[in-house]
């Protein structure tokens, strides 16, 4: 057995937020300590956020060059090689891995243990033969895919986000179980790149985003020629052959459909086995990790952060967490988390992005005191150029102008969405928004138009006329 080691923190996962944690730890002098059972750099990196937007990119290659005609541009045969796919998709991960690698982080004076980690008591964590006794501990273990218990799942060879990335080969026809974020961002991907897809939803696809939104990128998706099956469960799975066959039942029919190759993309699960949480007197809540609004766990030494809490399992809600917890680790500041703050996007195209409350949300908070503004890209000039017309941003205020929330679907929504985040974040109403210039021809132009809106109803307001009609008397 080593000696043991006593460092100011001792982080657990070394995905996004713990990786996170650590650096700016080291940046301001703690000492830490760093482990990390699997591979650096997490999901984030290497079976999610990381490899599904390269996989997107190139099929928004191909999607381009089918539909060049509209702009007066002939393109050759469209030729989709999968296996150079596969080699662009590993190679951005590779581009970044050192960024998130063991080097780099004993470089900034972190101690990195490859090892499995788990408490032994309130104070004491083992990983591998090493013992630490650190000040604080932050557990940033993360998600994995949740398996739904469908008849036959165990006999069947499926994918998962964490297998998908690895095929060299094309689907024939993949069937997805599962309509949210990830299952209709690679659904779209796919079919983009040739193969046929179909989708099986047991509620409503992409659920978790404005209703008003979503249909809009449904519709897209569907109208490429994705195949959706919403408000249907899943009966059964079994292979036949070389295919697999599922049944499904929707609220009229029974079906059966066959594919080559089956994604689950079916929610995740938080990663609490095997920590050791009993022994360091950890509640869990939901199936994850129970914290305050300081991310602080049931035992007052120990944080948690990222997707192992629950709630949005974002790589930049990690990030924000890993932010609290260094300001209240270190220097005991006070933190809290607010989560209406949070922007994400789903990078299905168009792209849908959120922060704050949805108009649902905001009427039964806030009952009729809102005010619902939209702006269309269709009547953005830049929007028109690229023949990119399908969306529109919607912004919802309180009667004072203060922003509750804003949504968006349509081309760049992921990058525009910012906007609203930072006025929400800063605590700045509608008419900041109206203050900015923008260059012109951009998509960026409709932030404006959206916000000039919340003022379309005061053009009849008393003071306002009374100082027109004053203003056409001076000379």
């Amino acid at each position: 057995m080593s000696e043991i080691l006593n460092p100011d923190l001792c982080i657990i996962g070394a995905g996004s937020g713990g990786l996170s944690v650590a650096a700016a730890a080291r940046a301001l002098g703690a000492s830490v300590v760093l482990i990390e059972r699997d591979t650096m750099g997490g999901d984030c990196l290497n079976t999610g956020c990381v490899p599904s937007k390269a996989l997107i990119a190139a099929a928004k290659r191909a999607h381009t060059i089918r539909n060049t005609s509209v702009f007066g541009v002939s393109a050759s045969e469209l030729k989709v090689n999968v296996g150079k796919v596969h080699a662009h998709v590993h190679g951005v991960i590779s581009s970044i891995a050192p960024h998130d690698s063991v080097d780099r982080f004993e470089s900034l004076g972190a101690t990195v243990i490859r090892a499995h980690a788990t408490f032994l008591d309130k104070k004491t964590v083992r990983a591998g033969e090493q013992i630490i006794k650190a000040r604080r501990f932050v557990i940033a273990t993360g998600s994995s895919p949740s398996i739904p218990p469908i008849k036959g799942i165990e006999d069947v060879k499926y994918l998962t986000n964490e297998s998908i990335f690895s095929l060299t080969r094309k689907p024939a026809h993949l069937i997805i179980i599962g309509g949210g974020p990830i299952g209709m961002e690679l659904a779209q991907a796919h079919f983009r790149l040739g193969c046929d897809v179909s989708v099986i939803e047991m509620f409503n696809p992409l659920a978790k985003d404005d209703p008003e939104l979503s249909a809009i990128a449904l519709r897209k998706i569907a109208a490429e020629g994705v195949t959706i099956h919403a408000q249907t469960g899943v009966e059964a799975v079994e292979t036949r052959g070389a295919n697999i066959f599922v049944t499904i039942k929707s609220k009229t029919e029974i079906q059966t459909i066959s594919g080559s190759h089956l994604l689950v993309a079916a929610g995740r699960k938080a990663n609490v086995e095997g920590v050791g949480l009993k022994e360091a007197g950890i509640k869990l809540k939901g199936g994850a990790i129970g914290v305050n609004r300081g991310m602080k766990t049931s035992n007052r030494r120990v944080y948690a952060i990222g997707d192992v809490t629950g709630g949005l399992q974002f790589t930049h809600m990690a990030g924000y967490h890993a932010g609290l917890v260094v300001r209240n680790a270190l220097f005991g500041l006070p933190v809290k988390e607010n989560r209406l703050i949070i922007p994400w996007a789903t990078y299905t195209d168009p792209e849908i992005s959120q922060v704050g409350m949805s108009e649902e949300q905001a009427r039964k908070s806030r009952g009729e005191n809102i005010k619902v503004l939209r702006a269309v890209f269709a009547e953005n000039d830049r929007a028109r150029a690229e023949h990119r017309t399908e969306g529109l941003v919607k912004l919802i205020t309180d009667n004072k102008g203060n922003i509750l929330g804003a949504g968006i679907v349509g081309a760049q929504a992921g990058e525009l969405i910012s906007f609203f985040a930072y006025a929400m974040a800063n605590k700045m109403k509608v008419g900041s928004l109206t203050r900015f210039v923008a260059p012109y021809p951009t998509i960026s132009e409709i932030v404006k138009r959206v916000a000039y809106a919340f003022y379309a109803d005061k053009v009849d307001n008393i003071w306002l006329s009374r100082l027109r009609r004053f203003n056409t008397m001076l000379p």
